[in-house]
Formats: structure tokens, C-alpha cells, sequence
């Protein structure tokens, strides 16, 4: 029976392809075409957009893990598509990302419920985007708020675990380096994903302390997570991990 840590540990791989599969989706990349945008000019202004029309290092200091000249070259690239409509595009693209490829797996309706419950109930400290995200409506089709549902859950990881990785020194790309991946774009090693956050190269070879701090950090993020968690009984924790391995693989 899974306590709270156990739980944040157990669904962390299945929320981070879930929830953001739809960002590199034919749905998001047919809008990109229609709006002569680059693939990260959407991302950061369909992601981020929530933060309203800010400077860049503003975008920045939430996109954690990308290179700040990155994050201005996209977010200032893509001013041509304001802000409030690039959040309500790509939130469709969330939605319609779902209705593809959630319809028909038959446990949604109750990932949607559990989750639910786990991010209305859950702190938005520390966890910008998250925030943002939740104030946005929720579709009223299943599949469609089950994947703005779960996008949520994975914001909220991906602002604590940020958290977690500065507060025990590590840089961003270190934090990238130094770990393997499961990410919407496959499994990756660290090396693969810099490039794919547009880290210059060359990188360092990270060695077994960073490793391990790196480790830590993910631990930390874990227990961070537990509280959000905390709202579920144990009943219902093992029953969410369960639905939510069914769903990765549907």
C-alpha cells in the first residue's frame, strides 16, 4: 500500500510522458505551421503564456532547465502570437492531444477523478506555472481534461523539482547531465536532452558525486510531491499508479 513519497515516485514517469506528450504533438506542431511560429516559440509562448506579456527572463526564471538565451530567443520570436491567445491554442492542443490519444482507455474517467482531487487540493508555492495552468477552465470532455488534468500534475512536479535541484547547488544543465531520462520524446540520456534544451556543447562528463547529488534531488522532489499526494488514501494511491502504468502503455 503506497504512502505519499511512494506515490510521487511511483507516477512521476507515467505524468511527465502523459502530461506532456501533447507538447510535442501533431497538434502542436500543425499549429505551429499555422502560425509561422518555431516549435519553441509555441512552447514557450503556449506554456509560459500564463504568465501574461513579460520579459523574457521572466519566462527564465520558471523555464528553469533551458538556457536563458534560448528562452529569449523563443519567447521575444514568438511576440507575434500574443500571449493570452498562444495559452488558449496550446491548451487546445493539450485537449485535442487527449481526445486522440486518451479516448478509450477505459480507467480515465477515474485518473481524472483521483487527480483532480490530488491538484485542486494541492499548494501552487513554488510552482508558477502550475498555478497559472490550474486558473485556466477545464475542458468538459474526459479526454480532454484528463490530459489538461494531468498537465497540471506534471507542472506541479516540474516547479518543486526545480526547486529541489537549485537549492542543493546544482546547475541546470548539471541537472540534465547527470541523469537518464523518460521524457515525451523517448527515453534519453542526460547528453541527448542539454542538446534538446539547446545547452552549447561540449558537456562535462558528470561524476559520481554530482550523481548522486543529482539523485538526491529527485529523492527531495519525491518528498516535496508527498503532501500533494497526502489527499489520497493508500486505497487509492495504488489504484492511481495502476491506472496511470495502464494509461503509459495504452
Amino acid at each position: 500500500m503506497a504512502d505519499p513519497q511512494t506515490t510521487a515516485a511511483e507516477v512521476k514517469t507515467p505524468v511527465g510522458l502523459l502530461g506532456g506528450g501533447f507538447m510535442v504533438s501533431r497538434e502542436a506542431k500543425a499549429l505551429c505551421a499555422a502560425h509561422g511560429l518555431g516549435g519553441r516559440e509555441l512552447y514557450f509562448r503556449g506554456r509560459c503564456g500564463v504568465l501574461g506579456e513579460c520579459d523574457a527572463e521572466v519566462v527564465a526564471s520558471v523555464a528553469v532547465f533551458f538556457p536563458l538565451d534560448h528562452v529569449k530567443e523563443s519567447w521575444d520570436g514568438g511576440r507575434k502570437l500574443p500571449a493570452e491567445q498562444a495559452v488558449e491554442l496550446y491548451a487546445g492542443a493539450c485537449h485535442d492531444w487527449g481526445r486522440r490519444r486518451l479516448t478509450g482507455f477505459d480507467g480515465l474517467g477515474r485518473v481524472a477523478e483521483l487527480v483532480e482531487r490530488v491538484v485542486t487540493a494541492a499548494s501552487p508555492i513554488g510552482a508558477p506555472l502550475f498555478a497559472g495552468w490550474r486558473a485556466l477552465p477545464l475542458p468538459g470532455d474526459l479526454p480532454a481534461r484528463a490530459a489538461h488534468l494531468l498537465h497540471l500534475l506534471r507542472e506541479l512536479r516540474g516547479g518543486l523539482h526545480a526547486n529541489a535541484v537549485l537549492a542543493a547547488g546544482i546547475h541546470p544543465l548539471e541537472a540534465i547531465i547527470a541523469a537518464d531520462h523518460d521524457a515525451p520524446i523517448g527515453h534519453s540520456t542526460g547528453e541527448r536532452m542539454a542538446r534538446f534544451f539547446a545547452w552549447p556543447e561540449p558537456y562535462a562528463v558528470p561524476g559520481p558525486e554530482l550523481i548522486q547529488r543529482r539523485a538526491e534531488a529527485e529523492t527531495v522532489t519525491d518528498r516535496l510531491m508527498a503532501p500533494v499526494f497526502s489527499t489520497l488514501n493508500s486505497d487509492e494511491s495504488d489504484e492511481l499508479i495502476a491506472l496511470l502504468r495502464l494509461g503509459h502503455g495504452h
